[in-house]
């Protein structure tokens, strides 16, 4: 761009081509702004009267749902009886600040199963899918494992290690209900975790595993920075379903003793012989349970999206 003066020695922009600038600085065609199509502007009105209309269908029908349902539970004939039994007020009360006491010892056994669950799930998972010969015992001795500890119920599985170890009045081995209730918890899910991880690890291509040893990796490398980090991000919605069951069954260990959020509520209830603070701990374990489950809920639709958009998991 060079400048000229005119007569009165004032300087011009020129843009080199003989043509000289807007002296309001703006391009043309800048205030120019997209107009979208009366087709298109059509097309998002249907769009939202249809959307306004499903919302409204949605709620009147849950309206009906529910207006049904409870024209049918109080009009049964039983129904008065059932109310005292099962929600009464007086009970509720008294059980509420009791069972949500006892809730802590079952949200410091999620934490803590929950962490050992995923550690020994993953080495069982590990032992299960080492390569050559020498690994053979290892790998017969955790296909054992899990083969045992999944077809085993859960609440024979606490009674044995709450109730049997005791038993046996072996040194140095704890008779503590909790600690033996979340052994026994942990056993059972590390089980069904392994066959996650290990499932997560199976499905990662045998190409990524080549590809990592023609890096230089050897094979713990490959599995540690390749392997691993594809098959615990493809198995995150099924870790957290199992970990949303692990809270509840954490409920079981009442069986031993131990002053959860259910013993607390069956003190109650065998003191007078009312089940309304049954009703009270099992509608704070689904308030425990629902954003976990939500969280699942959103995490499963995130990588959906991401892998229908053909992005990385």
């Amino acid at each position: 761009m060079t400048l000229t003066k005119d007569e009165s020695g004032q300087e011009d922009a020129d843009d080199g081509a003989g043509r000289s600038g807007d002296a309001t600085g703006i391009a043309p065609g800048a205030d120019d702004a997209y107009t979208p199509s009366p087709r298109r502007l059509e097309r998002e009105r249907h769009k939202r009267a249809r959307a306004r209309r499903a919302t409204a269908v949605a709620a009147l029908s849950t309206l009906v749902t529910g207006v049904v349902l409870y024209l049918v539970v109080v009009g049964a004939p039983g129904w008065p009886r059932t109310k005292e039994t099962f929600f009464n007020g007086r009970y509720a009360r008294e059980a509420f600040p009791k069972v949500l006491d006892g809730l802590w010892l079952n949200v410091r056994l999620l934490l803590v199963c929950g962490t050992a669950v995923l550690v020994l799930g993953m080495l069982i998972a590990i032992a299960r899918t080492l390569r050559g010969p020498v690994f053979f015992p290892l790998r017969v001795l955790a296909a054992a494992y899990t083969d045992f500890f999944r077809g085993l119920p859960l609440i024979i599985n606490l009674m044995i290690v709450v109730l049997g170890v005791p038993a046996l009045r072996l040194q140095g081995v704890t008779v503590d209900p909790i600690l033996l209730g979340g052994t026994a918890l942990t056993l059972t899910y590390s089980a069904y975790v392994a066959e996650v991880f290990r499932a997560g690890i199976e499905s990662v291509h045998p190409s990524q595993r080549a590809a990592a040893r023609s890096l230089g990796l050897n094979n713990l490398q490959a599995l540690r920075y390749v392997i691993l980090p594809q098959a615990v991000r493809r198995q995150v919605p099924p870790l957290l379903n199992d970990l949303v069951s692990l809270q509840k069954d954490t409920g079981l260990v009442s069986i031993g003793g131990a002053i959860d959020a259910v013993r607390a509520a069956d003190i109650i209830v065998g003191r007078s012989l009312n089940y309304t603070p049954y009703v009270v701990a099992g509608l704070v374990f689904v308030a425990l349970t629902i954003p976990m489950t939500r969280f699942t809920d959103w995490v499963t639709a995130r990588m959906d999206r991401r892998r229908a958009q053909g992005g990385s998991l």
